[in-house]
């Protein structure tokens, strides 16, 4: 089973003609599926409102689809965020009245300028998604122990904690006993379900929902991550060369207050301190809550009082 995580920037509801709506918060969930291949897309909800709100839908996306009408500051900032997200494959589905002709010089130069230009045929679009997924499995055997980057948590009655999350990396499996980060809590898997059916396991790429033993929903949040290895490091405090896009104008000053973006994590850090270059500065940032990452991820800054452009750049962890 193959599932490919697409980001559809564009109306709200417009990925309703390409999937069934799941959950929906200030990001909307689409699920479409054919035998064994799924597609999971997600809407923005409360974008350009919340930039957050773009971020959860892109942070894991494999994919993007982007609908445009007009080139706009907003495209202009979605356009930025997803070349800062990695996510450098995906389509623009052009409405009248912007020409192919008037959206290049737009992207030249832009990593997204290899996304395919197509028409707004939602049918064929979902045809393609689905043919994609049907190749996208990640091949090779998956490592023992997985990890899973949480965007919903409840408690659900009769069943008891419930998450649902994508995994990130490994193999997850039926009563494994995960560790809870940033919080180091231990819960043990009950039951997996992928697309609304029962697995033993669960790859990298997956779209999950998990029942959990041994903790409560109220002791999970957004952008935890349950983790059955080692491999993962928690930061409370980053220190490296800001990689700031071309378009940023605002020099980066002691005492601002940042957002970092990685995977479903989405936290206020504020600048300790700043030296070098406007466009490469090392800087030094406390964070507002511990990160749990991979050695070396990268993360996205953003600035929310940044106006037309809330975009900054990019940054490693350790």
């Amino acid at each position: 089973m193959s599932n490919l995580t697409v980001a559809v920037i564009g109306p709200e509801g417009y990925a309703g003609d390409l999937g069934k709506k799941g959950t929906t918060s200030d990001v909307t969930f689409y699920n479409l599926k054919r035998g064994s291949d799924t597609v999971t897309c997600i809407e923005p909800t409360r974008y350009p409102e919340k930039l957050s709100s773009l971020w959860y839908a892109v942070g894991l996306a494999d994919r993007a689809i982007v609908v445009v009408r007009e080139i706009t500051p907003q495209f202009g900032e979605t356009a930025i965020m997803l070349e800062c997200a990695g996510v450098h494959r995906g389509m623009f589905v052009l409405q009248d009245p912007l020409t192919v002709e008037s959206l290049a010089p737009v992207l030249r130069g832009c990593a997204l300028g290899s996304y395919a230009v197509v028409r707004d045929a939602p049918l064929e679009i979902r045809e393609s998604l689905l043919k994609e997924a049907s190749v996208s499995g990640t091949g090779g055997v998956q490592k023992e122990g997985g990890s899973v980057a949480i965007d919903h948590a409840y408690n659900v009655r009769g069943i008891g904690t419930v998450v649902l999350g994508t995994v990130t990396a490994g193999t997850i499996r039926r009563h494994d006993t995960l560790t809870l980060l940033p919080g180091n809590i231990p819960a043990q898997v009950r039951s997996i379900q992928k697309h609304d059916d029962d697995f033993d396991t669960a790859e990298k790429g997956d779209r999950v929902g998990l029942a959990l033993k041994n903790i409560d929903a109220a002791d999970i949040s957004r952008g935890d991550v349950l983790t059955g290895t080692s491999d993962l490091r928690v930061t409370s405090r980053l220190e490296g060369k800001a990689d700031l896009v071309r378009y940023w104008r605002q020099p980066l000053k002691e005492g601002m207050v940042l957002h970092l973006g990685h995977w479903m994590q989405f936290m206020p850090a504020r600048v300790e301190k700043v030296a070098g270059g406007d466009q490469g500065p090392v800087i030094a940032l406390a964070l507002d809550k511990s990160l749990v990452h991979p050695p070396g991820a990268r993360c996205v800054l953003t600035y929310l009082e940044g106006g037309k452009l809330r975009v900054a750049g990019t940054m490693r962890a350790p």
